[in-house]
């Protein structure tokens, strides 16, 4: 199976950028749905943050660069109760962005925010991490922009499933195979495609071995976008750290487009659907790769007590 753009499920759009988009303007948009939600004529962004006084939303044009655009929120205009929104027009699928947020910095009271800081969307569905991504850029003073993850603009419906519905199998007759979607096809052993090795990629092409064994269902562990660098001195290679809880791990996909994490994961459930082998996640909800009050601020926070984008590193 081919994992470039996929010429029937994937509904692929250019990803060149004039520079005169820059002054395109942009109107105060909804509250809703969180996110980064695809309209006709462009893209509507919202963002909740009770204690922040501003904030902004990026554009850019690489993982590994300053932002090639950046759009101020109005208070007024772009504030609904605690949902910060804009709609920007002529923004598409692929596009990469970010926030930045203003507000108190008061650590006493809980207030560490960091206006210096790229923010991944609580809400976002991809996300790309630049080769020379540092986590501590994220907790010490000053602009990490180069090299922060982004956020990536994802069209929930730009996929042909083909038909594809949940698989509802008896747990009585259940057979789980719980794997790790990178150690699973490393291995030259593993007999997959040496390009696919530790892939999404790599999980389709080791499907005819999963059925022969009978088995039903695979749990896989934590495929959610995580921070390998969250492991002092060493690599967090088992991903319970989640910094993005609806984007896939970029680095488990073949595919190194924006959109191919995404459309990378699809192809690999549905392949498995049709099998008829069904897709458990292991999913962390009780932490992230934040860490404590000494950050580093990637997107929620770094304490439980404050609210999503309420940053403070």
């Amino acid at each position: 199976m081919s994992h470039g753009c996929h010429p029937q499920r994937w509904q692929c759009r250019s990803q060149t950028r004039d520079s005169s988009t820059a002054n395109v303007g942009k109107s105060s948009g909804r509250s809703a749905p969180l996110g980064a939600t695809v309209l006709p004529n462009g893209i509507n962004f919202s963002v909740f943050s009770r204690n922040a006084s501003g904030v902004e939303l990026l554009f850019f044009d690489r993982e590994d660069a300053q932002p090639a655009r950046v759009i101020t929120m109005d208070p007024v205009a772009n504030r609904t109760y605690n949902y910060w929104h804009a709609f920007v027009p002529g923004v598409e699928p692929g596009q990469l962005y970010g926030y930045r947020v203003q507000g108190q910095f008061d650590p006493a009271s809980g207030m560490r925010f960091d206006p210096t800081k790229v923010l991944l969307d609580p809400y976002g569905r991809g996300v790309v991490v630049p080769k020379n991504y540092s986590r501590d850029a994220a907790r010490t003073r000053g602009d990490n922009a180069a090299t922060a993850m982004k956020s990536v603009v994802v069209d929930p419906q730009a996929y042909d499933w083909e038909g594809d519905t949940l698989l509802r199998h008896l747990s009585s007759r259940t057979v789980i195979y719980e794997m790790h979607v990178k150690g699973f096809t490393r291995h030259p052993s593993s007999g997959v495609s040496e390009s696919n090795r530790g892939t999404y990629a790599g999980l389709i092409e080791k499907i005819p071995y999963i059925h022969q064994l009978g088995i039903t269902a695979v749990e896989l562990l934590p495929v959610f976008q995580f921070d390998p660098q969250d492991a002092p001195g060493r690599v967090n290679y088992w991903g319970y750290a989640p910094v993005s809880f609806f984007a896939p791990h970029q680095a488990y996909s073949s595919n190194r487009d924006p959109l191919g994490s995404v459309n990378e994961f699809r192809d690999m459930v549905n392949e498995l659907h049709r099998a008829d082998i069904e897709v458990i996640l292991d999913v962390v909800f009780n932490h992230t790769a934040e860490g404590d009050h000494l950050g580093p601020t990637l997107s929620l926070g770094a304490t439980v007590d404050q609210e999503k984008l309420d940053n403070h590193a």
